[in-house]
């Protein structure tokens, strides 16, 4: 048995698991948040911060007797560095809005969503590092002249670990939510580089996803890394066939292919994943919050709706939910409002809007999962992820409305985990005891198994009162997709 270890790096701390290398077993665990400077913004941080909170995770010989580390670092984080290697800036977090403006004249720049498509398979957002460098040179200029090189937080990481070697290495994953670097080709575009910062920068060597980054001056192995979605789905053990939905106040749905798709609408990214396949990704705007208005509205909890919902039957007495309340990206109506119809005295009842509120999120989140499954997806697992997929309503009426069979897995650190996990592959490969064309095997375990069953036509027939819905209101929506 040997042990390896996972470290995530997300927007708030470090998280450290020690896994043993055979069969994924969590053996210890450490955490610590960031330190923040004093005036420090939510939306950027000094790197420092990073390795300061992993000493402290690392504390009480949380690494004794670990052969490998892999790191999962937030995806679509900004290190800009100096010909020094120095930091000429606090590092760009992923959740920093401010270069709205500048992703929407990079997109114009290229001809619209088909020429970014086409070009590195995704459309720049604010969050994307291709945005947060066009900010700079129009916002920071000074420093933005300085930027020699630019990582990913997870590159900065490895690369500290290793010494600050004179070579700079990421990951395919990490590296196709960069906004210059496409799955679909594996290369990266120096010219949108240069057309958002004004200038050429050095950018990371892009490994393999069994390649080791390195060893650190104590002999221990550091396999490439990768971002912390592509961590967690190498974590829960996804291959072809596996979709995930995440729910969280607005949700993220992704599953495993075996090519990079091109969507000219950009609606899909495509993504890389960190086996050598890839994963295209759909943003779904209203999620848990709709549930969480509703809840409000009717005076109790997202448990408590949960309950009320159950108290009624598939369908909902005829009432459809459009949840699209703070507008929406899947399809794309980013200006439009919810919509609630049916509204008869028999259905006016709070347990039928209850449950029109959790049908009409599982339908939005479906109808992006068949957005999946028409440009030639397979998705025959739904793995569902967050907090909410714990309640029972949605445990009930998800598997006939997704049509495909629902893993609910436990609660863990994923992300840690499936760097743990790329640490293992490494480690394997060095030592010619795995293979490099897959990880090894890590069962997941504890993880709840729901069919749709007898309910699947249920299922079907819930969907097409709310398809009939969605097509008298918004026509259309989803023809281009």
């Amino acid at each position: 048995m040997g042990k390896v270890a996972g470290i995530e790096s997300s927007s708030a701390g470090t998280t450290i698991v020690v896994c043993d290398t055979d069969t994924g077993e969590v053996l210890r665990h450490g955490h610590a948040p960031h330190p923040l400077g004093e005036g420090e913004k939510p939306t950027e941080i000094d790197p420092q911060a990073w390795l300061l909170s992993l000493g402290e995770a690392a504390t009480g010989g949380v690494l004794e007797g670990v052969q490998a580390i892999g790191v999962a670092g937030q995806q679509h984080g900004l290190v800009a560095l100096d010909a020094g290697g120095v930091a000429v800036r606090p590092a760009l977090l992923r959740g920093d809005k401010r270069a709205q403006v500048q992703a929407a004249d990079l997109v114009e720049e290229l001809g619209g969503a088909p020429g970014w498509t086409e070009a590195v398979g995704a459309v720049p957002q604010a969050a994307h590092p291709v945005a947060k460098l066009r900010w700079l040179a129009r916002h920071e200029p000074a420093a933005a002249k300085r930027i020699a090189e630019v990582m990913l937080p997870h590159d900065w990481l490895v690369w500290q670990l290793l010494g600050r070697p004179a070579r700079r290495t990421t990951d395919r994953g990490d590296a196709s939510g960069t906004g210059y670097w496409s799955a679909a080709t594996g290369q990266y575009r120096p010219d949108l580089l240069e057309r958002a910062l004004g200038h050429g920068v050095r950018v990371p060597d892009v490994l393999a996803p069994a390649e080791p980054a390195g060893q650190t001056p104590e002999g221990l192995l550091i396999s490439a890394g990768t971002g912390d979605t592509m961590a967690a789905a190498l974590g829960l053990g996804l291959g072809p066939g596996d979709a995930v939905v995440s729910l969280g106040a607005s949700g993220t749905v992704f599953a495993i292919h075996h090519e990079a798709l091109r969507d000219p609408t950009g609606t899909v990214t495509s993504y890389a994943d960190a086996t050598g396949r890839h994963l295209p990704q759909l943003q779904v705007r209203n999620v848990v919050r709709t549930l969480r208005a509703t809840a409000d509205l009717l005076g109790t909890d997202v448990g408590g709706l949960s309950e009320l919902a159950l108290k009624s039957t598939p369908g909902s007495y005829g009432l459809v939910l459009l949840p699209y309340l703070e507008g929406e990206r899947t399809p794309d109506l980013p200006h439009t409002a919810g919509t609630l119809t049916g509204l008869r005295r028999e259905s006016m009842k709070p347990e039928h809007l209850a449950r029109a509120a959790f049908e009409g999120m599982l339908c939005a989140l479906a109808d992006a999962l068949d957005v999946l499954r028409g440009k030639g997806v397979a998705v025959r697992r739904v793995v569902l992820l967050g907090p909410a997929a714990e309640l029972e309503a949605v445990q009930v009426i998800a598997p006939p409305l997704l049509g495909a069979q629902v893993v609910v897995p436990p609660a863990a650190e994923y992300a840690a985990i499936g760097a743990a996990r790329q640490a293992a592959w490494a480690l394997g490969v060095v030592l010619g005891t795995q293979s490099q064309a897959e990880p090894p095997q890590w069962p997941l375990n504890g993880a709840r198994l729901l069919e749709p069953g007898e309910d699947a036509a249920v299922g079907s027939a819930v969907r097409q009162q709310f398809r009939s819905v969605r097509e008298h209101t918004h026509p259309g929506a989803f023809d281009a997709l």
